[in-house]
């Protein structure tokens, strides 16, 4: 077997200049989580399916529990410690928030749609879709996720 060392890798967090001594191949949920001690950040799945763990990375909605550590050298990620968007009371209002472990994934996709573009809504569908199959929260996201994009 081969023997794997551990590398200091740099990247910005939340605006901030942060490292993490750790695998190359380490999870970034782990280390966002472990390391770094920013613990909104949820595991769900583990396999990229739920959305829980979503943060962004330069500009993109991404799973964190699929990304290596040594892809987000140099990069600019954002948790959900990082966002302060009327989006989060929003979700509140509007009851798109669920129990805690999902509801900071959802916000963070439903910030990628709004600040990034995104044409529809159908990725955050299939994303609270997957993640606790309650097809009424569904459209109460939707409404939080459209009525923040008027308070760009």
């Amino acid at each position: 077997m081969a023997n794997i060392s551990q590398c200091e890798l740099e990247m910005t967090v939340n605006g901030e200049a942060r490292k993490a001594t750790t695998y190359p191949m380490a999870r970034l949920l782990d280390v966002l989580r472990e390391e770094i001690t920013l613990t909104g950040t949820k595991e769900g799945c583990g396999e990229g399916e739920c959305g829980a763990c979503t943060v962004i990375i330069d500009g993109e909605a991404v799973c964190s529990c699929l990304v290596p550590l040594g892809q987000v050298a140099g990069a600019k990620v954002t948790t959900i410690e990082g966002v302060r968007h009327p989006l989060q009371k929003t979700f509140v209002t509007e009851g798109g928030a669920q129990c805690g472990i999902c509801t900071p994934g959802m916000i963070m996709m439903a910030l990628a749609r709004t600040y990034i573009m995104v044409k529809s809504l159908s990725t955050v569908h299939r994303f609270a879709g997957a993640q606790n199959g309650k097809a009424a929260a569904v459209a109460t996201m939707d409404r939080a996720a459209s009525r923040s994009a008027t308070f760009q």
